[in-house]
């Protein structure tokens, strides 16, 4: 469920909302995104847009990308609309470089964190950490474990 406490949302939330090959993803994701939106707390990070964007316009092996790029464009802004977004600064980086050093993260992971961590943030919204597992001050929760 999301947390009652502000959360940061990573890139495969944002891209599942949008893939009819997942419709459990699909749902759980539409459900976190809407309830965000309507009841505040979810923050977005400038790099889950710019990840957004690349994942979902470019092709899939032999499948399409799941989204024109005006597509995305639209659903980018959208998420401005709706979303409080954080932009990097020299301290998130700083803090995802000692962060990648200390908690062993891939990078772009890292610094996802480092978002957080720096904002205050409580709350990661990721599949892509260990579910429950606190890094610095935040803790993960993978909202599709359930599905």
């Amino acid at each position: 469920m999301i947390a009652a406490t502000p959360a940061l949302v990573d890139t495969n939330i944002l891209v599942y909302r949008h893939d009819p090959g997942d419709p459990a993803r699909r749902r759980r994701a539409t459900e976190i995104l809407r309830r965000g939106a309507a009841e505040g707390g979810l923050v977005l990070p400038q790099q889950a847009l710019v990840e957004f964007v690349a994942v979902t316009t470019r092709p899939r092996g032999e499948r399409p990308p799941l989204l024109g790029f005006a597509e995305a464009a639209r659903a980018v802004e959208g998420y401005l609309l709706h979303f409080e977004v954080l932009w990097p600064t020299p301290e998130v980086l700083r803090t995802a470089l000692g962060g990648r050093l200390l908690h062993g993260l891939p990078w772009y992971d890292a610094h996802l964190w480092a978002c957080a961590e720096v904002n205050g943030i409580p709350t990661l919204l990721s599949e892509d950490f260990q579910h429950g597992r606190v890094y610095g001050t935040v803790r993960v929760l993978d909202p599709f474990r359930e599905t």
